[in-house]
């Protein structure tokens, strides 16, 4: 388990992530440029370090810092929540080669999702249904033409390391083509600094919906439903909601399968998003994988009632998911403590023991995961007085026992003049 976590981010994420390390009982790092010295993240935190000046490019976005700040804290692991370096697998890389564990996906993992070309040949061979479109990247204007022609209009023109509708043209006709093109390489370019792009079918009419998923480190996956977010301005979302009013039991059930195949065939590791568009018909095609925790995670955690930044540590502490009953769950290691003590009614000299009321409820689980377990009885009494049909937790599981001395003061019995 996890004693420190150094947070990679700020704002509501850093805050988010504070809340559920304070949960499960593991200290928090938080990082700042002299900006935010004041933040929330940096009060609520048990540790902070200054990592540079307000520019992000001097400080959040400044590898080496962070690092050094992971090590001079002592830091397990690393989260980089959303943003920033969520998805830089130089990053990930990094961290690994400094013993820390980046909580998030690999390296390959990030580099093969986040080539939308190369991403969507990885679908192809797993099963999951793709938008018609170029088989990888346009080599050139000519070629981009052809397929145009052959695919059919509207087209749309999207740039192969792009986001957040950066770099995306939609063409509906070829006259319209070329400025497009050209317009849309320039973009990319000054935005990620690669103006590859490859080409799809436009889908009219279309619903926008992701599936939230999480994987473990030997490559089984699950999904938490969906997240419709199709009003859209801009290619950017404006609104989230779940479940979606446009899905029905059968399409949920296929499009959470194919989500599955496409985390499993990457042997995908934490939470991430696998995001689709759907057609008027509900005919459904992959767009993209997110390979981090989302800004909207936050409505899936209140439909599920799952803590899904809670989960993804558990999956980077190495914890597999398994399924029981239709359910899947991430295992827990039993509990086992060094000592445990409990109180007991009755116990004879060999350490059986006999509970009575609300003693119940917890002393007989407590009694069996101690490594040495303590009993205080009210009575002790010679073995074989005790109904063996009464005895609630066997003499093998207690090492010590004793006769406690008590005052009950709510059995006694208190009287006063009339």
């Amino acid at each position: 388990m996890f004693k420190k976590i150094l947070i990679a981010n700020r704002g509501e994420i850093a805050l988010r992530i504070i809340r559920s390390c304070k949960e499960m009982g593991i200290q928090t790092v938080a990082v700042y440029s002299n900006a935010d010295a004041d933040s929330l993240h940096v009060r609520f935190a048990d540790e902070a370090v200054c990592i540079g000046p307000a520019a992000s490019a001097e400080s959040y976005l400044k590898i080496p810092n962070i690092i050094a700040a992971a090590e001079i804290t002592n830091a397990d692991a690393v989260h980089p929540g959303y943003g920033f370096l969520a998805e830089n697998s130089n990053f990930s890389k990094i961290c690994s080669e400094n013993g820390i564990k980046f909580i998030g996906a690999s390296p390959e993992m990030i580099d093969g999702m986040g080539d939308k070309a190369s991403a969507k040949e990885t679908m192809k061979k797993a099963g999951v249904p793709t938008i018609p479109g170029s088989k990888g990247l346009i080599k050139d204007f000519k070629e981009c033409t052809k397929l145009a022609n052959e695919i059919g209009y509207p087209i749309m023109l999207k740039a192969t390391a792009g986001g957040g509708g950066k770099g995306m043209r939609l063409v509906w006709e070829e006259e319209n083509l070329k400025d497009s093109w050209d317009s849309a390489r320039q973009e990319s370019k000054a935005a990620f600094g690669n103006d590859g792009m490859y080409m799809e079918k436009f889908i009219e009419d279309p619903r926008h919906i992701e599936i939230q998923i999480i994987g473990d480190y030997k490559g089984k996956a699950a999904h938490l439903s969906e997240r419709d977010c199709s009003i859209q301005r801009r290619h950017q979302k404006l609104a989230e909601e779940t479940p979606s009013p446009f899905m029905t039991n059968k399409l949920r059930k296929e499009m959470g399968e194919a989500a599955i195949k496409a985390a499993e065939a990457v042997k995908y590791e934490g939470v991430g998003t696998v995001e689709f568009l759907v057609d008027k018909h509900r005919n459904f095609y992959f767009m993209e994988m997110n390979t981090r925790i989302q800004v909207e995670h936050t409505i899936t955690e209140e439909v599920t009632d799952f803590d899904l930044i809670k989960e993804q540590i558990k999956i980077a502490e190495g914890k597999e998911l398994k399924e029981f009953d239709g359910k899947t769950y991430v295992l827990e290691r039993g509990l086992k403590a060094d000592l445990a003590i409990v109180k007991a009614w009755k116990g004879d000299e060999q350490g059986n023991l006999t509970y009575r009321k609300t003693a119940m409820n917890f002393n007989p689980e407590c009694a069996t995961a101690g490594t040495v377990t303590v009993a205080e009885v009210e009575e002790l009494v010679p073995v074989g007085t005790l109904d063996k049909m009464s005895i609630h937790t066997p003499g093998v599981y207690v090492q010590r026992i004793f006769k406690g001395q008590h005052e009950k003061r709510i059995e006694q019995r208190t009287t006063r003049a009339a």
